[in-house]
């Protein structure tokens, strides 16, 4: 699965210069300090039970509304709906949201740590039951509001990533991708799906959402799997096909890893200026506050990024019990860190022209936000400035306020996309909101 030309000659400078900066310099880091291409890593701690703080759902009352960034404003483009979480512009501008949640898991999260974590998810609103199905939303008189909302599909198995390719609607369920016959303008479909290809789950299935994307040429497509714990604890056995990146030849079914050691990848997109494949990581938690960033970066074929064995590079994750130092010696640093525990999910690229021009090119994340941090991370959307086909800045707040004064979840971001107007989409699963947010008057 690896690429000797990946190897670590090739990115020696980078990660010395990553293992350099964890060790050096003393003080508090800056709050910046987790993003960025060259991010500051603090030494692991390890505790005897992690840090859990979990902002509870409440939901949006009394006219509530996420607060957008300076020349922005925000409203709802659908409301009402059942735990959204991934969206998917189609041409005509309809908009599909999977209504989704975990399936049924009953081998993940056992023992006293399992337990909290399990009362805890509740408290935020990630243990509902899963609607299984993917609505069609349509604004048809252009007036930035969902007028028409209807089941396209139902009966699925926790849907998450979307993608069309002609009359190919394909769905990544949470252990399979299915195709589905889709016409331009339908608003339901009824023909069953056709299996593709088998994907990873199991009764574990601990990151169960599965993302997908089209190659630009519609040939391949590329599927997410996440891990199947937070750092092996469960056994690499049950790692098997887990961590990585697929590529899937459309019409055969056929597939190779195309990239490895991605703990859990979920957005995925194409930089505009470079046609590179991108993604967002959800790195490894119970190790501090601030270990490890997730992160943002280009996908490189071949390549191998770390997850179990270390973070950024040569950083060795001493929890691991089955070490593979050569595996190590090859990992290769991801490009941009986005902070530690964020939950980073949601990935577009920006090619609109509604927006202001500053963003052309850059990069939105939905960030979910922590449960491993106090005081809490993530809980906005950000953007990350682009030039060149390369990240170009430290990361922006786009969409914050979902935390209330309390600390309770007013609602959480997921998935976004770009509407064919050019406004930016943001999923949130908590408020079960679809926000929509324009330039302000």
């Amino acid at each position: 699965m690896i690429n000797d030309a990946l190897g670590f000659t090739r990115f020696s400078a980078v990660c010395l210069l990553l293992v350099l900066t964890a060790r050096g310099g003393a003080g508090q880091p800056s709050p910046m300090a987790g993003y960025g291409p060259d991010p500051v890593l603090p030494a692991p701690h390890h505790g005897l039970l992690p840090t859990v703080k979990i902002a509870p759902a409440v939901g949006w009352k009394n006219g509530a509304l996420p607060s957008p960034a300076v020349g922005l404003k925000v409203s709802a483009f659908a409301t009402g709906l059942d735990h959204p979480r991934w969206l998917y512009v189609l041409p005509n501008g309809d908009v599909l949201v999977a209504e989704t949640n975990a399936p049924p898991k009953p081998e993940d999260g056992k023992g006293l740590k399992g337990w909290i974590m399990k009362k805890e998810m509740t408290r935020a609103g990630a243990a509902a039951p899963t609607a299984n199905r993917i609505t069609l939303l349509r604004d048809a008189d252009g007036d930035g509001v969902a007028e028409v909302h209807t089941v396209l599909l139902q009966g699925l198995n926790s849907p998450f990533g979307m993608a069309l390719v002609g009359h190919d609607l394909y769905v990544a369920n949470s252990d399979a991708i299915l195709r589905f016959p889709y016409a331009g303008g339908e608003t339901r479909i009824t023909q069953p799906g056709v299996k593709v290809i088998d994907l990873p789950a199991g009764p574990i299935n601990h990151h169960w959402t599965k993302n997908i994307i089209a190659s630009p040429d519609g040939a391949r497509l590329y599927a997410t799997v996440g891990s199947n714990s937070n750092v092996g604890e469960n056994g690499l056995n049950q790692e098997t096909e887990r961590a990585l990146i697929l590529e899937i030849d459309r019409t055969t079914g056929n597939s190779r890893v195309f990239a490895f050691g991605l703990r859990n990848p979920v957005g995925l997109a194409w930089q505009p200026q470079s046609k590179a494949l991108w993604v967002v990581v959800n790195e490894r938690d119970e190790l501090g506050n601030d270990l490890v960033p997730d992160y943002l970066t280009a996908v490189q074929d071949g390549a191998f990024y770390g997850w179990p064995f270390s973070y950024f590079c040569q950083h060795v994750d001493t929890r691991v019990k089955e070490p593979h130092p050569e595996l190590v010696a090859r990992a290769i640093a991801p490009d941009y860190a986005l902070g530690g525990h964020t939950a980073s999910l949601g990935l577009v690229f920006y090619e609109g022209n509604l927006l202001p021009p500053h963003y052309a090119g850059g990069a939105f994340v939905g960030q979910h936000g922590s449960w491993n941090r106090n005081p809490p991370s993530g809980y906005k959307v950000v953007f990350v400035p682009f030039a060149a086909g390369r990240p170009a800045g430290l990361p922006e707040d786009v969409l914050t306020g979902f935390l209330d004064a309390k600390g309770n979840a007013q609602g959480r971001p997921v998935g976004v996309a770009v509407d064919r107007a050019g406004a930016l989409l943001v999923a949130d699963d908590v408020g079960n909101v679809i926000w929509r947010v324009t330039p302000a008057p």
